[in-house]
């Protein structure tokens, strides 16, 4: 991968070390002079510790570097990307039936690529790909908590009474749900629009929770995924995580 994350990108020496100004500025933080300013207020953290020190050299690969609490991601080969998933594409990267599927999506990127967790065939909105295989499997597991926003459109009018029945919390047949939050987005007739956050990954988990409680699901989107959100991004449409939102998920999956 070329481009600034590509660790070709940076001119190291020959232990593989950059300056720390020199890789702030490189990563687009800030002008190289404004980053001197950052460390020498003391709001840049290395590993943990604070780093004031004007030539300061780091690996770019490993380093864990925060700039005012927000985490840099390392330099690396890896790609991570969103796309906005069409309804009836399948989320694997193969499918013995010959159905559509995400690879058909990404044919001309060169990575031997992951999806982060599924959606269902039926289902539009955000995945993330990478070929990052721990970040894979870290996300996509329930214990790390990362929230997913949904918006779905289903039948009936949704009460009040209803979303306090889903944030209260729900039993399905495999087990309880927790709802971090429930809004009613619209209600036009006899069918209503909701969104729904939550971080579970269960199958088909939304539309079995709206089902139970009395709205079957006519059309479901995700929306967001921890700080990456759908907007802007059409339907097929690809782009790279930027780097504060990679820098939060990697933080999230404790990487």
């Amino acid at each position: 991968m070329s481009g600034p994350d590509s660790p070709t990108a940076f001119e190291t020496d020959d232990e593989g070390l950059i300056r720390l100004q020199k890789l702030l500025a490189q990563s687009g933080v800030a002008s190289r002079r404004k980053c001197e300013e950052l460390m020498l207020a003391g709001s840049v953290v290395v590993d943990g510790e604070v780093v004031t020190r004007l030539g300061t050299k780091v690996d770019p690969r490993t380093a864990v570097i925060r700039v005012d609490g927000k985490r840099l991601p390392p330099v690396s080969e890896k790609v991570y990307l969103a796309l906005n998933k069409p309804r009836g594409v399948v989320s694997t990267m193969s499918d013995p039936e010959g159905r559509r599927t995400l690879q058909d999506l990404v044919a001309d990127r060169p990575e031997r690529l992951f999806h982060v967790g599924r959606l269902d065939t039926d289902t539009d909105g955000l995945i993330l790909l990478t070929n990052d295989g721990d970040f894979a499997q870290r996300l996509a597991h329930p214990s790390y908590e990362v929230d997913k926003t949904y918006v779905a459109e289903v039948d009936g009018r949704v009460t009040r009474g209803t979303l306090r029945q889903l944030t209260d919390g729900v039993t399905l047949d495999d087990g309880p749900v927790t709802v971090s939050s429930a809004r009613l987005v619209s209600v036009q007739g006899e069918r209503s629009i909701v969104e729904l956050v939550i971080h579970e990954g269960r199958n088909r988990i939304v539309r079995r929770l709206l089902d139970h409680v009395g709205h079957p699901v006519r059309r479901l989107t995700r929306t967001a995924i921890g700080p990456v959100a759908l907007t802007g991004l059409g339907t097929g449409e690809l782009r790279a995580l930027t780097r504060d939102e990679l820098g939060t998920l990697l933080d999230s999956a404790s990487l």
